[in-house]
């Protein structure tokens, strides 16, 4: 069975089980045939299964059921379709109020379970459950063998030729890793122990001191020289479950073992269906969260599973492919043990990647598959982050029913934007090969832990939101879960009890406002979710050269990148109005090479890129050349593929890839060949490889931007496109040159109103001239002529011009604390500048009169604009700004003479909670924060 077979049918053939369509992203049938009139008719008002859900954070299940059901009333009445219900350890700074913690899966707790679960069905939420709590799931009744174990390394450096002494329980109780989240209760037990001289420039094995061990006592003498003392630990216990509540801490399950695995579900299953039967009946999908194992990489087979999978033993290496092991499981980054050769290093370098792809197997096979079968079981879905060390970044995501990953708001994001890292964007890596994996499963659903945010958790903005929702959408998330809603009580005092994430809850400020995004987010999901993102393009993640060179990461925040642009390679491709998907080896071994396509279930590509590839297995090397040879193009970023990564017959190996893949590119015709790795201009750099290959984009801006991105979908014969400026300062105006049939004609979807209105074209029906404000987005649909009444609207961008409103104004405060007052300001400012309105929080209502004489204006446009607000002119409601450019269409509201502006502005919460000095909540998340800019900082204009 080839590998794509596999990864379509393992997963649902242990179950019959026939899940529900919306859950499972199926299109309707008269979508998928491209039939817009229904695919409107969802866009306007989207199912549950599209909208926003949120990480409902049961603060350490301290519950009570009518406060369970008037969370789900808000919840309701905001647009969240869904809840993912997720028992937590309480925040140990807060007040619990005298609210009882009930313990996870006793009587009361699953009282409450059942009343939030039948509570939510009968108002149309959907319900997903947390495997047991906290992160990486565990329990204290788990027996010491259904622990999480690491084996580990200790090295002691030895002088001269000496008699030594230790304490192999002073040796074990040396090895104590910084992790960050430490067990109480760790076994530790000795597995190995070798004496090695400091330098050698062969491979040796080293002497084994475990026969001379007595009793408690290691004795033995060195020779002359420099030595090195190794010794290999397992723990057992070592890690506790992040933030596990009552019933769920203590230490880790071990993910490597089935048996574990299966008895700890179990143990789930058999206490929520003995309350409410059927799990499938209430629960859409069981949720595992990140697998921040902290080092965990042991079975107590895993030698054997080794030997049986690899064909060598793994015995002679083992001290030398393991790590000392730091914060969240991260190998400390500093020299130790014996220094061999670099021809020596080399090869344990291959030798340490084969027991990593080793785990890599039983992790997916122990744990993702026994997960599955344990979901299907119960008729329900399987979600999770299967990202991390341990697991293939993309190929653990396409077993997944519901494949998620993370989208984190920071404050840079908006804000800066360098060509390459991390920083500025809200998505991370993680996403792509998410959403790359789900796509070549042929999964419609890409889920995202989205608007994650511990640094700016009062200070974030809707506008902020949008532009991380954007740009999570960008990079192929379809369906978001909120981080987060946190239960709390009203009678707990402002802000509530907070574990984390952005302040979605109905006493921040700006909670009247939250449906205007819920909606609008709701509406690109939907169309997101029933559409086929298109690509031309795929990247070969150099993931193999990066594990030998860095050794594996942590993902989804790698300590190292291998090259540095290798996570920006995909923005790129977007930016230049391509589409792309990372794939695999596996999946380039698996793929159909036909007519220059390579063609992987639904997923077909033109063009293959390898960035700074050094190591190719010599199958894929194979597979690549057989696509070249059906006129496919394959390009080597800055390096050409010279080596295999096989222990066995390395010297064999290493010759096959070199020699095919010189043939390739000799016998290519120039359709492979090696292309000069990005400088600092990867936009630039991109399109001029576009050009060379020929390679038509979806569509062509004037002037590609590092703020402009776009992805490209298909509905039917049509032609959707989701494009968006995530810049919260710069306007673009570019011109594009849409790759669809002339025929069509371009429409515009409003995902805030849910109407849609025909396009101004230029010259013909494929050429737009398209002008977003900051943080603006806009949803394009190609569809058959068709006649319309509705009126041709054109976007225009206003840089200024028209008349500057100076001051003064007069300004009406309403605090969130309770007090009113009012001032006066000469001329606009940020408020956080004034000793009064530095810790403010609430809503200002900014008032003036103006004097209008002669041709009445058209806009009024409020400029630079912190907060959301609501225009008035002479008491006629000229619309609600969230985001973006802050211009309302006057209409015939204005009139010669005396004219009365009024404009009411809410603002964020954090500066506030960032003044309550004695306020352990509002300290705890806003204390190493600055202030942020407040207010109505203008220019007011009048155009």
């Amino acid at each position: 069975m080839k590998r794509r077979d596999f990864f379509r049918t393992s997963l649902l053939a242990s179950s019959g089980v026939l899940f529900v369509d919306s859950f499972l992203g199926c299109v309707h049938p008269a979508i998928r045939e491209g039939d817009l009139d229904q695919l409107f008719k969802g866009f306007q008002e989207p199912p549950a299964s599209s909208r926003v859900f949120v990480r409902w954070w049961w603060n350490g299940n301290r519950l009570d059921a009518d406060e369970i059901l008037r969370e789900l009333e808000v919840m309701k009445e905001a647009g969240i379709g869904g809840v993912e219900i997720n028992p937590i350890a309480f925040p140990g700074y807060e007040d619990p109020m005298g609210y009882e913690s009930l313990t996870i899966f006793t009587e009361p707790w699953l009282d409450m379970l059942e009343v939030a679960l039948k509570g939510a069905k009968e108002r149309g939420i959907i319900c997903d459950m947390i495997v047991g709590s906290g992160w990486p799931f565990g329990g204290e009744f788990l027996k010491k063998e259904e622990q999480s174990q690491m084996v580990t390394i200790e090295t002691i450096d030895l002088e001269g030729k000496a008699l030594h002494h230790f304490s192999v329980e002073e040796l074990l109780n040396r090895i104590d890793p910084e992790i960050h989240s430490k067990n109480d209760k760790v076994y530790r037990d000795l597995l190995m122990m070798r004496l090695l001289p400091a330098r050698s420039d062969d491979f040796v094995e080293g002497e084994d001191l475990m026969p001379r061990i007595s009793g408690d006592e290691l004795s033995f003498t060195t020779p002359d020289g420099h030595w090195v003392l190794y010794y290999v630990a397992k723990l057992t216990g070592y890690m506790a479950v992040i933030n596990g509540s009552p019933g769920a801490a203590g230490p880790v399950l071990n993910h490597y073992s089935a048996e574990a695995t299966e008895a700890y579900l179990n143990r789930i299953s058999d206490f929520i269906t003995g309350k409410i039967g059927d799990m499938g009946s209430y629960i859409r999908a069981m949720f595992c969260d990140s697998m921040e194992l902290e080092g965990a990489n042991w079975n107590d087979d895993l030698l054997e599973e080794f030997e049986a999978r690899r064909g060598y033993s793994l015995r002679p290496y083992f001290p030398f492919v393991l790590k000392k092991v730091g914060h969240m499981g991260n190998p400390l980054d500093e020299e130790y043990g014996t220094r061999f050769s670099e021809e020596v290093v080399q090869m344990l370098k291959r030798v340490e990647l084969d027991f990593y792809r080793t785990r890599i197997e039983l992790f997916r096979e122990r744990f993702i598959e026994t997960f599955n079968q344990w979901c299907h079981k119960n008729n329900v879905l399987s979600r999770m982050q299967a990202y991390g060390r341990g697991m293939h970044p993309l190929e653990a995501s396409m077993a997944i029913d519901i494949p998620e990953c993370e989208t984190w708001l920071f404050k840079e994001v908006g804000r800066e934007y360098p060509n390459t890292g991390p920083r500025g964007r809200a998505p991370l890596m993680c996403n792509k090969y998410v959403a790359s994996g789900a796509l070549l499963a042929g999964k419609k659903v890409v889920s995202c832990e989205e608007i994650t945010n511990t640094s700016m958790a009062f200070m974030a903005t809707l506008e902020n939101i949008k532009v991380a929702g954007d740009q999570s959408n960008l990079s192929g998330v379809n369906h978001s879960i909120l981080h987060g809603y946190n239960y709390s009580p009203l009678d707990v005092p402002f802000p509530g009890w907070i574990r984390y994430g952005t302040y979605f809850n109905e006493r921040n400020t700006w909670w009247p406002y939250f449906r205007l995004w819920s909606d609008y987010k709701a509406r690109i999901s939907y169309l997101l979710q029933n559409a086929s993102p298109r690509a031309n393009v795929a990247i070969l993640q150099p993931l193999t050269d990066l594990w030998l060179k860095e050794g594996p990461q942590r993902d989804p925040f790698p300590q190292k990148r291998y090259p540095e642009y290798q996570h920006n390679l995909w923005e790129v491709i977007h930016q230049n109005g391509g589409g792309c998907d990372y794939v695999s080896e596996s999946i380039i071994r698996s793929s159909e090479m036909q007519n220059g396509s390579m063609n992987y279930g639904d997923r077909s590509y033109e063009v293959l890129l390898l960035p700074e590839i050094e190591t190719l297995d010599a199958g894929t090397a194979m597979a690549l050349k057989d696509f070249a040879a059906t006129g496919g193009r394959v390009v080597f970023i800055g390096k050409q593929a010279n080596k295999s990564a096989a222990y066995l017959e390395m010297d064999e190996e290493d010759a096959k890839v070199r020699t095919i893949v010189e043939d390739m590119i000799g016998q290519s015709e120039g359709r492979v060949f090696v292309y000069p790795a990005p400088g600092a201009d990867l936009i630039t750099w991109y399109g001029e490889l576009q050009k060379k290959l020929g390679l038509e984009p979806f569509v062509r801006f004037s002037e590609p931007s590092i703020h402009l991105n776009q992805c490209s979908y298909q509905v039917g014969g049509h032609p959707l496109y989701f494009i968006a400026n995530h810049s919260l300062s710069e306007e673009i105006s570019v011109r594009a040159d849409f790759r669809v049939d002339s025929r069509l004609i371009p429409w515009q979807w409003d995902p805030e109103s849910g109407e849609k209105y025909p396009c101004v074209t230029t010259g013909s029906n494929n050429n737009l001239e398209i002008h977003l404000p900051r943080a603006a987005s806009m949803l394009i649909v190609f569809e058959e002529e068709q006649e319309t009444e509705e009126e041709v609207r054109k976007s225009e961008l206003f840089s200024g011009g028209g008349s500057v409103l100076s001051g003064p104004w007069m300004l009406q405060l309403k605090h969130v604390n309770g007090e009113e007052f009012e001032q006066s300001l000469a001329e606009l400012a940020n408020l956080a500048d004034t000793d009064w309105g530095l810790h403010f929080a609430g809503t200002v209502i900014y008032e003036k009169t103006i004097q209008m004489e002669g041709e009445l204006p058209h806009f009024i446009d409020l400029g630079d604009v912190q907060g959301v607000t609501e225009v008035f002119l002479n008491g006629t409601f000229l619309g609600t700004r969230w985001y973006g450019a802050q211009r309302f269409d006057v209409g015939s509201a204005a009139k010669k003479g005396e004219n009365l502006l009024s404009i009411k502005l809410t603002t964020i919460t954090g500066n506030y909670l960032k003044g309550l000095k004695d306020h352990k909540v509002a300290q705890r998340w806003t204390s190493h924060q600055d202030y942020y800019p407040v207010g109505i900082l203008g220019p007011v204009s009048i155009l």
